[in-house]
């Protein structure tokens, strides 16, 4: 019986590896763009034909943030949005928001600044860079 690259990913934590984790990983291994929770269980529900709740995905989407499996994004419109990428540094990067359609788009070819200068006894734990501006779709209409 042949693993699957997310059962892979999830076993590898040493945490129970549950169906529920394998199809939401799996999903969002294969998207192009980071979906908000709705978008994702609209999908999901679609592809498999099947009900994933509310409450089961929030907790699967948590549970593969905490284990740096997903990040997850801030818009502008302070919506959640949820994409693969698997250990803190592969949310070390830009993110643009399309104005218009809202879309979250990563960019991890976009050069960031190594380090930020804080005021003495400030911290960083996460740094997130969001770009606002319209996309090449919303630019031709």
């Amino acid at each position: 019986m042949q693993t699957s690259n997310a059962e892979s990913l999830i076993r590898a934590t040493g945490a129970r590896v549950t169906r529920q984790r394998i199809l939401v990983l799996e999903f969002l291994l294969q998207q192009e763009k980071s979906l908000t929770h709705h978008e994702i269980q609209t999908h999901l529900a679609k592809k498999v034909h099947a009900e994933l709740d509310s409450v089961t995905l929030y907790r699967v989407l948590e549970w593969l943030t905490e284990n740096e499996l997903i990040h997850r994004i801030a818009g502008a419109d302070q919506v959640w949005r949820f994409s693969a990428g698997a250990g803190h540094h592969a949310h070390e990067h830009a993110h643009f928001q399309c104005v218009s359609c809202e879309q979250v788009t990563c960019f991890t070819d976009v050069a960031l600044p190594k380090k930020i200068k804080l005021p003495d006894g400030f911290h960083t734990q996460e740094i997130d860079f969001l770009i606002k501006g319209t996309c090449p779709n919303c630019s031709k209409k």
